[in-house]
């Protein structure tokens, strides 16, 4: 799973950046892909996947925002207060595009254009408010060379469109945008006769009631499929025999996506010593989704996705019973099932500075109009929130120990994990009380149920 295991290696990231004695910064600079590297499952990045920009996104962000001398005015500001402490993390992300079921990876689009020169599209995505059907109006709108309110989006149904794929993985504009533009196209090319005879004046409504009169169809079926190169990866086939020994590790199992959606976030925050609540001062985010279709809609998704990963990973606690705690039902009863116990972000968790842009001048060649997939890309990206925290607990923790040193800290970063990682004498004497043991006080993890 992407956000699970991204959290993963970003621990461990953390984990190697305080055992070298190297800021978590520029140990994660430092660590980054370039564009002569491949995955670990073999498929190249900066080359045949569209152009690497996480190391210049990263690099602007900290220049942009005089990383460096924030972190000198958190530290100011820490040695100031005793029981408000402040954190900061810059994270950077890669979500790659693709249904890794390679059949999966295919959509189709019915057009009609009518005499008096509107269009109405159906396609097999299905609209769930992230914006595909107002992207799919554009597409057509611009192939047409008419305004966008002269397009409507029929309802999905598969008496238009039949065998649908799930509209997942952020690839609906993908698959029904460019299927969508193989049909207007090829209408375009049976209406290019007219559109000579009449002259490039002439309105599309004139031009296809020139069409009808003559008999010429005004209906397409769209039909979208990567190339198969793109979109082949089988995790159980074997390395041939006669396999070139200069090709990456895996890489003879096949490409499982298609590009990557990319961007980096700067997140800080204040965390409050004795409750262990926590505020996000400011979160700065930059996503590259190559040439943007609609770009207040994928900024509203870059929004809605980072609040989402910010509250998964912070407040959002999933928990059970078990057989200390029977108090919420019989053992693995789930307590957290409606919101008077599961809590997710409200108007007050929002960041009190938040900034999103997306990375201009870029291009990706294997998408409809160069754009990229949004929606899911994101999400991790406000778990940046949930490492500004813990850099906030570690800020204090020097203070209590005197030395910077590995603590493990688990998501999500719930104002009880907070309180009871910081372990100063309070928390510390009720650790030790319950577990009978100081040295396993100390790096005690709050399991929900303290």
């Amino acid at each position: 799973c992407g956000p699970q295991g991204i959290a993963a290696c970003e621990h461990i990231m953390e984990h190697l950046a305080v055992a070298c004695s190297v800021p978590k910064d520029d140990f994660r600079r430092s660590n980054m892909y370039t564009d002569n590297h491949t995955t670990h499952f073999g498929m190249d990045v900066g080359r045949t996947s569209g152009k690497w920009n996480v190391p210049s996104i990263w690099d602007r962000m900290v220049s942009q925002l005089d990383v460096p001398k924030r972190r000198r005015d958190i530290d100011a500001f820490n040695a100031k207060h005793k029981w408000i402490k402040r954190g900061a993390a810059l994270v950077p992300t890669k979500f790659g595009i693709a249904f890794t079921a390679p059949h999966m990876n295919q959509g189709g689009a019915l057009v009609h254009l009518y005499t008096d020169g509107t269009v109405l599209v159906s396609h097999g995505g299905t609209e769930m408010g992230q914006g595909l059907h107002t992207k799919v109006c554009q597409v057509a709108a611009q192939a047409f060379g008419i305004p966008v309110d002269r397009v409507y989006v029929n309802d999905t149904s598969t008496d238009k469109v039949a065998n649908t794929i799930a509209s997942a993985a952020s690839l609906s504009t993908d698959l029904y945008g460019m299927c969508t533009l193989d049909a207007c196209r090829q209408i375009m090319a049976r209406l290019k006769p007219y559109r000579e005879k009449l002259g490039p004046d002439a309105s599309l409504a004139e031009v296809a009631h020139a069409a009808f009169f003559d008999r010429v169809d005004l209906s397409a079926h769209g039909f979208y499929a990567p190339d198969s190169s793109m979109c082949n990866f089988n995790l159980a086939r074997e390395k041939p025999a006669d396999y070139p020994a200069d090709k990456a590790e895996n890489s003879w199992k096949g490409r499982p996506f298609h590009y990557f959606t990319q961007g980096v976030a700067y997140a800080e925050v204040e965390i409050d010593v004795l409750t262990g609540n926590h505020r996000t001062l400011r979160s700065d985010v930059v996503v590259d989704v190559g040439s943007s279709i609609n770009p207040a809609i994928d900024i509203g998704q870059i929004e809605g996705a980072f609040f989402q990963g910010m509250g998964w990973s912070t407040i959002e606690e999933i928990m059970y019973s078990d057989d200390d705690h029977t108090w919420c039902g019989k053992r693995s009863n789930l307590f957290t099932q409606g919101p008077g116990t599961y809590k997710i972000p409200a108007f007050n968790d929002h960041p009190e500075v938040f900034n999103v842009s997306l990375l201009e001048d870029v291009e990706n060649p294997i998408a409809v109009h160069s754009s990229k997939a949004i929606g899911e890309p994101p999400f991790f990206l406000g778990c940046s929130v949930f490492y500004a925290i813990k850099d906030a607990v570690g800020n204090y923790r020097k203070e209590v120990y005197g030395k910077d040193s590995y603590f493990e800290f688990r998501m999500p970063g719930t104002s009880e994990r907070i309180r009871m990682q910081l372990n100063d004498a309070i928390a510390m004497k009720a650790k030790t009380k319950m577990l009978g043991d100081e040295t396993a006080a100390e790096a005690y993890q709050t399991q929900g149920s303290y």
